[in-house]
C-alpha cells in the first residue's frame, strides 16, 4: 500500500519535471484564475459584511407635522417607545433642529437670512436591536396621521446590496470561465503526459497492472497543479488583503466596515485550495477517459 503511494508521487513528479514547461502554464494559469475568483470572493463578501453592518447602524428619524400640540406629540412619542425591540429615542423641536442646521452650514449661515420663519419640522429620532424590528416599526409609524415622513437610510443599504448581487452574479459568470480555462490547461498537460509514455502503459498493461494503478500518477498530478496554482494565489491574496487593511488604517478610514484578516482569510484560502484540487482531479479524469484508452 505505502509502496504504491510511494511510486505514484515517485512518478508524479517525474512527469511534472519532465514536462515541466506545460506544467508551470498549467500552475500560472491556476493562480491567475484562482487569484480572480478569490478578489471577487473578498469583494462580495466585504460588501455583503458592510450591507449588514450600516443596516445595524442605521436611525429611524421620524418627521412630524407642523401644527401640532404638545399632545400630540407626546402621544407620538409614547407610540414609538412601544414598538418592539426599540433601543433609543430622543426628541428635536423645531427650534434644536434648525439650530443644528444653521451650525451645519458653518461661514455659509448667511444663506438663512432669505428664508422667512423655520421650515425644519420636528422630529424623533430611534434606534432598534435589529434591521428587521426597524423596517417593521417603519411600515407602521409612517401610517400615523401626525407623522409626515419616516427616513432610515434604507436605499443606500439596497443600493449597497444590488452590487452586492452585480459582482455576485459577474463572479459566478466568471468562475466557470476560469474553471473551464483550467480544466483545459490541466487535461492537454495530462494528455500530453500520456501520449509521451503511451509505450510505458502498454507495457504496464501487459504485465498485469490495473487501471487504477496506472490512472493513479495522473490524478496525483493534477492534484499537485491544482495545489500549488490555488497556494499562490492564497498567498498573494492574503498578503494583498493585508496591505489593503494597512492602507485603510494608514488613510484615516478605519470607519469602514472591512471583515477582519484573520479567520477571514484563512476560511478563503481553505476554498482555494479545495477548489484548485478538485479542479485539477477533474482535469486529470477528463484527460485520461478520453485519450488513455486501458
Amino acid at each position: 500500500m505505502f509502496s504504491s503511494f510511494g511510486y505514484f508521487w515517485k512518478e508524479t513528479f517525474h512527469s511534472l519535471f519532465r514536462n515541466k514547461f506545460m506544467a508551470i502554464a498549467s500552475v500560472l494559469t491556476v493562480t491567475l484564475s484562482m487569484f480572480i475568483l478569490g478578489v471577487f470572493l473578498c469583494a462580495v463578501l466585504n460588501i455583503n459584511h458592510m450591507a449588514t453592518y450600516l443596516e445595524s447602524q442605521v436611525e429611524m428619524t421620524v418627521y412630524l407635522k407642523d401644527g401640532l400640540t404638545t399632545d400630540q406629540v407626546m402621544g407620538v412619542g409614547k407610540k414609538l417607545k412601544a414598538q418592539p425591540e426599540l433601543k433609543s429615542i430622543s426628541f428635536k423641536n423645531k427650534d434644536q433642529a434648525f439650530a443644528d442646521f444653521k451650525k451645519n452650514l458653518g461661514d455659509q449661515q448667511g444663506i438663512l437670512d432669505a428664508i422667512n420663519g423655520n421650515p425644519l419640522p420636528a422630529s424623533y429620532s430611534t434606534s432598534f436591536a435589529n434591521p428587521q424590528a426597524l423596517k417593521n416599526a417603519a411600515a407602521i409609524v409612517a401610517k400615523y396621521p401626525e407623522v409626515d415622513s419616516v427616513q432610515y437610510g434604507q436605499d443606500i443599504i439596497e443600493q449597497l446590496y444590488k452590487v452586492a448581487q452585480v459582482i455576485r452574479i459577474g463572479g459566478i459568470i466568471l468562475i466557470v470561465f476560469l474553471a473551464g480555462a483550467e480544466l483545459f490547461i490541466i487535461s492537454n498537460t495530462i494528455r500530453l503526459t500520456v501520449f509521451a509514455r503511451r509505450r510505458e502503459i502498454q507495457i504496464m498493461k501487459y504485465v498485469g497492472a490495473t487501471n487504477g494503478f496506472i490512472r493513479w500518477p495522473f490524478i496525483f498530478e493534477g492534484m499537485v497543479i491544482g495545489c500549488i496554482g490555488s497556494g499562490i494565489a492564497a498567498f498573494i491574496l492574503w498578503e494583498g488583503y493585508k496591505v489593503v487593511l494597512s492602507e485603510l488604517v494608514s488613510a484615516g478610514l478605519v470607519f469602514i466596515p472591512m471583515i477582519p484578516l484573520w479567520p477571514f482569510v484563512g476560511y478563503l484560502t481553505a476554498i482555494l485550495l479545495a477548489a484548485g484540487i478538485i479542479i485539477g482531479i477533474l482535469g486529470s479524469t477528463i484527460s485520461l477517459r478520453k485519450y488513455m484508452k486501458v
